[in-house]
């Protein structure tokens, strides 16, 4: 029996997948997360085989909860799920140590291939991501601005764009107010701009953020 760990923070799409993963065989859903740290607590108290993780959470989001939990556990199993294949986060999900990429639109027999495949210790990435990350490889002066940003930068972003505070950041992230205000800098010198203004309209024509909600 694989068990697996849920995490999405839309209610819908959580529970979907889990009453889609209870029909199959062989199959078992342990734990529900609706946050980047719901699912860091969960993993610690379940300790699922796999575990699904949207990448859009709020919070620490995806990408922080990813690799919290695999400080605990190098050897977790995590499958990075997004809504798009165009994501910018494939190669930085992978870096923090996620096994397996899918998106939202995949059909369940395709997700439940990617369990299969990353229980057993495989990797598993949808095609159509797999053609992105190769796209960006042959053809860098396409890549995102973005993707020039370490993963802490990253997720210091992304939380900003999400209007974290400077004070809450660091409280999440267990950092000081003066390091996430210097990932902060580098980020601003990175992307050619000098707010958070700046940066949630970037991230937005980049389509890494869907409202300012």
């Amino acid at each position: 029996m694989i068990r697996v760990m849920v995490a999405d923070d839309h209610d819908l799409v959580r529970s979907g997948i889990s009453r889609m993963l209870g029909d199959v065989q062989g199959i078992k859903v342990v734990a529900q997360a609706a946050s980047g740290e719901e699912a860091v607590e969960c993993y610690r108290e379940f300790a699922p085989d796999v575990t699904l993780m949207d990448i859009r959470m709020p919070g620490i989001g995806g990408l922080e909860a990813t690799r919290k939990i695999c400080q605990i556990n190098p050897h977790a199993r995590i499958i990075a799920v997004t809504a798009c294949a165009d994501e910018l986060f494939p190669a930085k999900l992978i870096e923090a140590g996620a096994r397996g990429y899918v998106t939202k639109s995949t059909d369940i027999s395709e997700m439940v291939t990617a369990i299969r495949n990353v229980f057993t210790g495989k990797k598993y990435i949808d095609p159509d991501i797999a053609q992105q990350l190769a796209l960006q490889a042959i053809e860098p002066e396409s890549a995102s601005p973005f993707q020039q940003l370490s993963q802490r930068e990253m997720q210091i972003a992304m939380m900003i764009v999400h209007c974290e505070k400077v004070q809450t950041i660091s409280e999440k992230l267990c950092l000081s107010p003066k390091t996430v205000n210097s990932y902060r800098y580098r980020m601003f010198e990175k992307l050619d701009i000098s707010s958070d203004v700046e940066l949630t309209h970037l991230a937005i024509r980049h389509e890494l953020i869907d409202t300012l909600a």
